[in-house]
């Protein structure tokens, strides 16, 4: 009985425990089904993504885009864009100092990987659970150079798949020296620069085989984010960074302790002068245009020599600013614009607009604003040029030609007054008769003549500055009044060279000569000179001769002041870029105080010179320029004989005048 209890209690222990083993084998076979099928899946993903991978052997056929750096008249750096490299060094050729560095703070186990390090992915992993979010990345140099040269920046599963696919293949074919000589002289470290050499050079002013300790962990310390770390925008994160560079250095052995307490005890480095200012950029694209212009579309690195003074590109953009945030908020003008030049048509200085970050939209150049009154001075030189005279008088009444009667800014009529006194006052009654005596076609081909190339109306609003102009033309045909009557084309490429230092351009001059005379610019000049001393532009008198106009659009749109001495000529706009109108502001308001505020400040260093046309008038003609205020002024000082003639035909070629 017992016997066969036993037997039936190991019978029922053994039915209990063969599902048990069934269920085992079970879950054991499917699992072995699911891992091949698994190894089976990968290896025909592997297989798919490595079907269009790039060959590793084809690195030399690789494009950039070609670097373009500026200069400015003393040789500093202006802007650089593009892609910059500098020269291709190899790991033996750089500081070891800078090898350590990259290897230190970007893949400690480089010299001990196959390409894929499966001990810094686990490292990263760990550390970023730890913290929450990803403070470390598993890449090792190998796939750091796999995805520069071969892939884009997406964040994809295949792509960071074909990037250990690509590593695993370099590691194949080069040597561990080849593959950082490769990453070293390829990987972006801001600014444009590509590469070692190009980021020293950009940085420090030196090759990268001259870098010092500090400077070799900075140049590292840019590999994880080089607009966070540049030294050009924040040495502070550049040299918090670099501390960090330093001690993982420390910690593998490559420097000692006193090595490193001296590079982090230095203080900062001596930069190599950046930029001028991020608002450089809008003379960069004007420059840049123009010398594409000169050789042609820009195939390889160059370098542009240009025209721009850093001391006054930096006052221009100062005193701009310092208006924009100031008065300007009341007065609801949200843009200004500046163009500074020599007589001769060198732009010294260009302020585009208040931030190009915000807009790259060239104020001083692409846009077409009416001049308003600051139009008026090729109205007068015209009519000087047919017999007008700048103390002929003329007529300040009402005047109605067809539908249009212009009306004066300040109400009320004046009767017969000075030409001289009509412009320096901005009359527009008189400037309107002053034109129809000139001619408009007279007075469109002069304009033309002087650089306005902006189409201009063929009707006497002309007269008011109805037509288009851009800041650039118009402060470029006033250098025509500065400099005694010769047309100048505005320019800032003075040269342009590859990198090997072969000229492709050099400016050798030229311009449309003499489209003017002397005698007319002088009159001319002494007329404008009234402007500030007496009229409208009073706002911006100076220490030293100087003249000048000021002009305002319809409804207060546009504001301006143009005005030269003999060594600059300045042009300043402000207004608004959807054209709405500024509260009431006049070219004699905001753009006469700052080019006050410019020019002082730009002509401090200067002698004091007469303008340049005035030689050109006789000396009781030149006694006679000395600014007066109009009940000074002989309003008769023209002869009778002149009056009854030129004034005569002058009022009666005008219904109503």
């Amino acid at each position: 009985m017992i016997e066969d209890e036993s037997g039936l209690h190991r019978h029922n222990e053994a039915r209990r425990q063969r599902p048990r083993r069934s269920v085992s084998r079970f879950v054991g076979k499917w699992l072995l089904v699911a891992l091949i099928w698994s190894v089976a899946g990968l290896g025909i993903l592997l297989a798919i993504y490595a079907s269009d991978l790039p060959d590793v052997h084809q690195v030399a056929g690789l494009k950039k885009r070609p670097g373009i750096t500026l200069l400015a008249a003393d040789g500093t750096v202006l802007t650089r864009s593009g892609d910059l490299y500098g020269d291709t060094l190899a790991v033996s050729e750089l500081p070891a100092n800078l090898v350590h560095a990259v290897v230190a703070i970007e893949d400690r186990r480089f010299y001990h990987h196959f390409g894929v390090d499966p001990f810094g992915l686990v490292r990263a992993f760990v550390t970023n659970a730890r913290r929450g979010y990803a403070v470390q990345g598993g890449s090792t140099l190998t796939q750091q150079l796999a995805k520069n040269m071969f892939l884009t920046p997406e964040r994809t599963f295949k792509r960071k798949l074909q990037e250990a696919l690509l590593a695993l293949q370099l590691e194949r074919y080069y040597t561990k020296d080849q593959i950082l000589t490769g990453y070293l002289n390829r990987v972006y470290l801001g600014a444009g620069a590509f590469g070692v050499d190009a980021a020293a050079k950009t940085y420090f002013g030196k090759p990268a085989t001259a870098l010092n300790l500090q400077e070799c962990a900075i140049i590292a310390g840019l590999l994880k984010a080089p607009s966070r770390y540049s030294p050009a925008t924040d040495m502070d994160a550049a040299l918090a960074r670099a501390e960090l560079v330093l001690r993982a250095m420390h910690d593998e052995g490559y420097i000692s302790d006193q090595e490193m307490l001296s590079a982090l005890a230095s203080g900062p480095p001596e930069m190599h002068p950046p930029s001028i200012s991020k608002n450089a950029l809008y003379i960069a694209d004007w420059a840049i245009q123009q010398a594409q212009g000169y050789i042609g579309p820009i195939d390889r690195d160059v370098v542009v020599q240009t025209t721009i003074d850093p001391k006054l590109q930096h006052l221009a953009e100062e005193k701009v600013n310092e208006t924009l945030s100031g008065p300007a908020v009341k007065l609801k003008a949200s843009q200004g614009a500046l163009v500074a030049m020599t007589p001769d048509g060198a732009v010294r200085a260009m302020v585009g607009g208040r931030d190009y970050e915000d807009s790259q939209f060239n104020r001083a150049t692409q846009a077409e604003r009416q001049p308003g009154s600051a139009f008026k001075p090729f109205v007068y030189l015209a009519a000087l040029e047919n017999g007008l005279r700048p103390d002929s008088l003329v007529d300040d009444a009402p005047i109605r030609m067809g539908n249009w009667s212009p009306e004066n800014f300040e109400p009320g009529f004046k009767g017969q007054i000075p030409a001289r006194q009509a412009l320096a006052e901005s009359i527009n009654t008189a400037a309107v008769r002053v034109l129809d005596f000139a001619g408009i076609d007279h007075t469109r081909n002069l304009a033309r003549r002087l650089g306005i190339v902006e189409p201009i109306p063929r009707d006497l609003s002309i007269a008011l500055g109805t037509c288009d102009v851009t800041l650039l033309e118009l402060t470029g045909a006033y250098a025509a009044f500065a400099n005694g009557g010769t047309g100048v084309l505005p320019h800032t490429v003075e040269r342009v060279t590859d990198a090997a230092g072969k000229i492709l351009y050099q400016r050798q001059g030229g311009g449309p000569g003499e489209v003017a005379l002397p005698w007319h610019i002088a009159e001319l000049d002494s007329m404008m000179m009234d402007v500030i001393a007496y009229g409208t532009g009073k706002a911006a008198k100076l220490d030293r001769p100087a003249a000048g106009k000021t002009g305002t659009s319809q409804d207060y749109r546009n504001a301006w002041f143009v005005g030269f001495t003999a060594d600059l000529v300045t042009g300043i706009w402000f207004g608004n870029d959807d054209n709405s109108p500024m509260k009431k502001v006049t070219g004699g308001m905001l753009p006469a105080h700052t080019w006050h505020e410019f020019m002082m400040a730009a002509n401090a260093n200067q002698p004091i010179r007469d303008l340049p046309a005035l030689s050109h008038l006789p000396p009781a003609a030149v006694a006679e320029t000395t600014p007066q205020s109009p009940a000074e002024q002989p309003t008769a000082a023209a002869p009778a004989d002149e009056q009854d003639g030129l004034i005569g035909r002058l009022l009666k070629s005008i219904a109503g005048g």
